[in-house]
This record gives structure tokens, sequence and C-alpha cells, in this order.
């Protein structure tokens, strides 16, 4: 029977009212949705954490609220984890809007029929949104509000948000909040690759997290997981025999600290970056565990009160690969919140190598010149060797080895303390002096001030061609610049220095490294320090009490240069062999020494020489110091350089590089042929043993 018009007209307006029905509900809802929007911060509260330069977990920070909670993205999780928590939680996750009709109608069924809960219908939508609005009981009301959240939750956030979220605020026991968290804590590693037992266990948690918890009921913890496998089984997810496998692991019984690695650089990151979760070091986590560790030995056997700092860095780009600030952070006996790489102390003998390297530098003195280590007077400053003892003539290169003091003075009056503090400041270190103080002689046996990581910046141009780099730990508010000249020494006498310094007898019983080091130790047994490198890697450490103490028997090479032999050993970075000598340099023999180079003197040391010299000294005027000349001297047809000079009395000894040119000659002229393009200097030596020197470009 076909409807009248009137039926019809019926059915429209019926059809009509219902419409309006549902655009009015469907609107109330979305007008309620907008009013009461769920409570989604943009950014979850997480720890602040530090990682290292291959995004290694360093340290992490607990939330205000006193929780590990790191923040987590699903790249960070291993894939079966995720598959196991989804079908054993909300095996339709990535089908429903939020709420699965289907578990919830089995769920009410099963309570009807046992007289109480046999499996949840939560899904994981709905578990977040207990997590972001914990109720205060169970009830229907509480139950529909989470049902409407869940629903709010997916109109705003995808699935993978949704995952992400809740493996960040999922409850793993005591204050542990995240997989992240639980993962470090429970197995000492992170998520990223988990055995089937452990994601099992971590999927199992959250639910009753403080009846599950491993460290304290592992039997429950136990039989939970092993819930969680069958369910995998049963899933399809595993089969039974991996199953049964993973049902074989024991169930950790402890809870691990979390890293906390480099407090000091993290510290002073957290200090320079606030507002930020994730700070990002130069730092290598191998490099800094060895590094640590070595420390806290080192601590313990020197004896009660001292601390050992430790810094090393890559000579080519001034990256700090590892530091250790103190012994131990919370070592109150030893000051360990006091970060002494970073301390202002004397650094000993250790800026000795840099004085012989200015005297190389201006064609002063060659490996084998001998040198006086006797008892000497410079205008009222008369400084003893360590042992009160004197050797009388050595050669440069046993005056340096054996860190002699006078000889040291000795070249130092010669090059000027200026000039040496100078250079220092064109590597980008500043020593402190006394206030209204100028540069004197003392500062060649640590009368000045420097910190640690001063000297390994320093070192860094013995290790790099002469060129220092700025350290950097990326602790830093912003990346400092790099130097605009950064030269320390010229290429030819960094060798000289790293060549001498490799031949120091390494400490008894230290493991075999090549490696260049100087060690020093402050007035009054205070500071303890030892520098090495080898071509590639730089390592400084001191040892002493942080409040300047004397320590009794406290020396660089007994005390500090044990530690850096095993701080290279147990960094795990690999043996660089050290630098090549560079185009035009040589160590020669003494018999082969030109007459002036054979013994080191100066002037002063020589009265009568002095008094019967007329010509004022000697001085290079061509090529003038800092010039580029053009030669050609990448071609086949390079030419000749020209060289002049006033002044002086002849003989004359000409130097290139620290190479002596040719036989003495009487002329004030002579020439040189570059064996190659780039820096070289030039000197000049006189009958009276004085110098002049000129560095110039050729091109």
């Amino acid at each position: 029977m076909r409807p009248t018009g009137k039926t019809l007209r019926r059915l429209l307006l019926s059809g009509a009212a219902l419409a309006s029905l549902a655009a009015l509900a469907v609107g109330g809802l979305l007008a309620l949705d907008r009013a009461f929007p769920p409570p989604l911060p943009e950014k979850l509260t997480v720890s602040a954490e530090v990682l290292d330069r291959d995004d290694q977990l360093l340290r992490a920070y607990a939330t205000q609220s006193g929780h590990w909670r790191l923040g987590v993205g699903l790249d960070q999780v291993d894939p079966q984890l995720v598959k196991m928590l989804v079908a054993y939680e909300d095996k339709r996750f990535w089908d429903h809007e939020g709420v699965d009709l289907l578990a919830l109608g089995r769920a009410a069924q099963q309570f009807v029929t046992n007289g109480g809960i046999v499996s949840g219908g939560s899904t994981l939508s709905m578990q977040l949104a207990r997590l972001i609005e914990p109720r205060e009981q169970r009830s229907l009301a509480s139950k529909l509000k989470q049902l409407a959240r869940a629903m709010q939750i997916e109109r705003r956030l995808s699935k993978k948000q949704i995952l992400e979220r809740y493996l960040t605020l999922a409850p793993y026991g005591g204050n542990l909040e995240g997989v992240r968290a639980a993962a470090l804590a429970y197995f000492g590693k992170e998520p990223k690759r988990l055995t089937v037992s452990e994601a099992a266990l971590l999927v199992a948690l959250p639910q009753l997290p403080e009846r599950r918890r491993p460290d304290r009921n592992p039997d429950n913890a136990q039989a939970a997981r092993d819930r969680v496998l069958g369910r995998m089984v049963t899933a399809g997810l595993l089969g039974e025999s991996e199953a049964a496998r993973a049902a074989l692991d024991d169930v950790v019984a402890t809870r691990l600290a979390l890293p906390a690695l480099a407090p000091h650089a993290a510290d002073t990151a957290l200090r320079n970056q606030p507002g930020t979760d994730r700070h990002q070091l130069t730092l290598r986590r191998s490099v800094q565990e060895g590094l640590e560790a070595v420390a806290r030995e080192a601590a313990t056997r020197l004896g009660p009160r001292i601390s050992v700092a430790m810094v090393m860095a890559d000579a080519m780009t001034g990256e700090i690969l590892g530091e250790v600030g103190s012994a131990s952070f919370l070592d109150a006996s030893r000051s360990g919140w006091i970060d002494m790489t970073r301390t202002v102390r004397s650094p000993g003998s250790t800026l000795k190598p840099f004085i012989y390297g200015l005297a190389f530098e201006q064609g002063l003195v060659a490996q084998e010149t001998l040198i006086e280590d006797r008892p000497a007077d410079f205008a009222g400053y008369r400084p003893k060797n360590f042992d009160m003892s004197y050797q009388g003539d050595v050669s440069v290169r046993q005056a340096l080895q054996l860190s002699l003091n006078v000889p040291t003075i000795r070249l130092l009056d010669a090059v000027g303390p200026q000039r040496l503090t100078a250079r220092f400041r064109q590597a980008g270190v500043t020593p402190q002096l006394p206030p209204n103080e100028v540069p004197g002689l003392a500062i060649g046996l640590g009368g000045v001030g420097v910190s640690l990581r001063d000297l390994v910046q320093l070192y860094t141009g013995l290790a790099n061609g002469g060129r220092a780099k700025i350290l950097r730990d990326g602790s830093e508010t912003a990346t400092p610049p790099p130097l605009a000249n950064g030269t320390v020494l010229e290429e030819q006498a960094a060798w000289q220095i790293g060549d001498i310094l490799s031949g120091v007898r390494p400490p008894e019983g230290a493991a075999k490294r090549a490696i260049a080091y100087k060690t020093g130790t402050s007035y009054g047994y205070r500071d303890a320090w030892s520098i090495g490198y080898d071509g590639r890697y730089v390592l400084g450490v001191w040892a002493g009490r942080p409040d300047a103490g004397a320590v009794p028997g406290l020396s660089g090479y007994v005390s500090a240069a044990p530690i850096l032999f095993e701080g290279f050993a147990r960094s795990g970075l690999p043996a660089m062999p050290l630098p090549r000598p560079p185009a035009g340099t040589l160590r020669t023999a003494r018999a082969d020494l030109p007459v002036t180079l054979e013994r080191f003197s100066t002037s002063s040391e020589l009265p009568t020489v002095a008094a019967a010299i007329a010509e004022p000294a000697p001085q290079i005027v061509f090529p003038p110091d800092g010039a580029r000349v053009e030669l050609g001297a990448a071609t086949d047809a390079a030419s000749p350089l020209v060289l002049k000079l006033q002044g002086g009395r002849a003989p004359f000894r000409w130097l290139a590089n620290g190479k002596p040119l040719a036989a003495l000659a009487r002329r004030r002229e002579a020439t040189w042929q570059p064996d190659g393009t780039g820096y070289s200097t030039l000197t000049v030596i006189d009958a009276a043993g004085r110098a002049a020197s000129v560095r110039v470009f050729v091109e």
C-alpha cells in the first residue's frame, strides 16, 4: 500500500525533527567539549635530561613533584613492547574513537554473570584520561567522565600522541613514571631494545604498580609478566616456545639508580639554559664513565680530603669529551660540589714547555744545546730546583724532561715573560696575577694562577701544530667564537716540544701509551698536575685538596702522572700517533750544531765579550716581520728569498724554522730557498749569541 501525501508529510516532519534534535545534541556536545576541555597541556612536564654527544643519557633530574618522568617518543621504544601493550590493554586501539563498545559490553556481561570484574573495558585513551585527571574514588560518575574524556582526547590527539603520552605518564612503582624511567631503573637500559621478558614486565606493571614492583614483590611481578606472555601467545604475537623461554628469565629484584654522570657540567647546563628539558653536551658517555671511575679510585688511594679533577678534550675541535670536577660529587669530606676544573690554582711546572717552545722559535736553542743548571741570580730572583740539587751542564732536552728550574728561568729571561703571557692570551687564556703586578720570571715556576681547563686549552696547541682551540662542553649559554689567532707556538717549535715530552719516562707500572706529557707540583705541595697528549686527544689531571691545604708527599710525577696514564687507558679512545715533524724540522746531533747553538748563553753572562762589542744587536730588515712573500714556492721554478740584516757582530748564523741554512757567514746578506708554502720563522744569531727573528708567509 502506497503512503498517502499526508503520511509522507508526517514522515518528513518527523525526520526533520529527529535531524534537528541530533544536530542540537551534537551541537550541545561540541559546546560542552569546548566549555570543558580535557587538561591536555601542549607539552608534558618531564624530568630535565642531560645527554652526551650521541644522545645517551648522562644525568636526569626529578620533577618538582619528585618523580622520575622522562620524555619518550615511539621511536625510542622497542616496537615489540608497543605491540604487546596494545594487544594486552586495547586490541582495537587503532580502530575505535576512544571508547571500545564491544569491550565495555563484554565487561558488563561478565560483571553481571560473575558478580565481579573479570576483565576491564578501559581503552588506552581512557587510561590516559585517568592519568591526566586522577579520580578520587571508583564510581559510575567517574567512569562516565572518563569515557567522555577519552573521546575528547581522541579528537585532539593522534593515536601516536596518545601512546606517547601514556608511555610517559604510566606509573611503574614508587616515583617512577613512564617507560624510560622504568627501563633504566629496573634494567639499566633505554627501552629501545628490550628482551621479550622485559617488555612483558613493563606492560604488566602499570595496572598495579605497587603490588607488582619487582624490587619489592618479585613473585607478583613474575606472575603478572607470565600472564602477559600467555596473552601474547593467544594473540599470535609470540610462539609458545618463545614465550616459554622468556618465562625462564629471572625478574630483577633490585632498582638501579638512574645515570648521574658529569654532575658539575650538567648543573652548569641547567643554570645557563633554564627552562629547557633537554641539554646536550659534547661529552662522550663511555669516556666520562671511565674518567669518573679513575678519579674516584685515585682519590681513595691518595687519602682523605684529597680530590681529583680531569679534563679530556679533542685538540682538533676543542670539544670536551670527558670532564670530572671532583672525585665524588656527594663526598662532603672532599668538597665534591666544587668544580676543580674551573678553580684557579698555581700550575707548578706545567707552563715550562711553552717557555722552551719560544726559545726554539727564536733560534736560541736546539734540543742538544747545552745549558747551565747551577745557582743563579736574576736581579734578586734565585730559583732553586725541586730537589735542591743541580746537574751542571745539561742539554735543553734533558733540562725540560727533568723539569729543572734554573735552565727554565734562564730561557724565560731571554724570551721575556711578557711574550709568554701574550701567547697565552692569543690562545684564549689569561693567567691571573696579583693586583697591579706585571708578568715576572716567577711565572715560569708556577707563580701565576690558571685553571685545569686553561691548561688543557693551552696544550691543545701543542697537540694541534701550535694552534690552540677554545674548550667547550655544550653547557655554555652560547657557542664561543673561534680564536682570532690561536697560535701558542709555531708548528716547528710545537713539534720540538712534543718530541722532547714524548721521551719523558712514564711512571712505574703505567700502561704503555705513546703520549707527550708534563707534570707539575705547586709550592708547598698543594697541587699535583699532569697534562699529556697524543696526536688527537689532550688529558689534564689535577690532584690536591680543594681548600688549598698542603699534602706532604704530593707531587705531579708520583701522584698525578699515574692517573693520567690510567685515564688515557680507560677512556676507551683509540691511541693516535703523535704528529710527524713539519717540513724543515729536524733534531740535530750535538756534533752538528753550529757554534752559536752549542751552548746557551746571554750577553749578560759574557761581560768581557759584550764590553768589546761596539755593534748594536742584529736586526733583520728584510723581509719584515709578518710579510707575505710571493716566491712561487708551489712550483718547480721557485725563487730564493734574499735576507738582509743590520747590526750584530760577524760571523752570523741563519736558521729557517730552527734548521741552519749554511755555514757561518760574515756578510749581512744571505739567501734562503723555501721548501714549500706557509708560515716560516727566520732567525739570525751573531757572534755574541744575540738573535733576531721574523715570521713570514711564503706564497
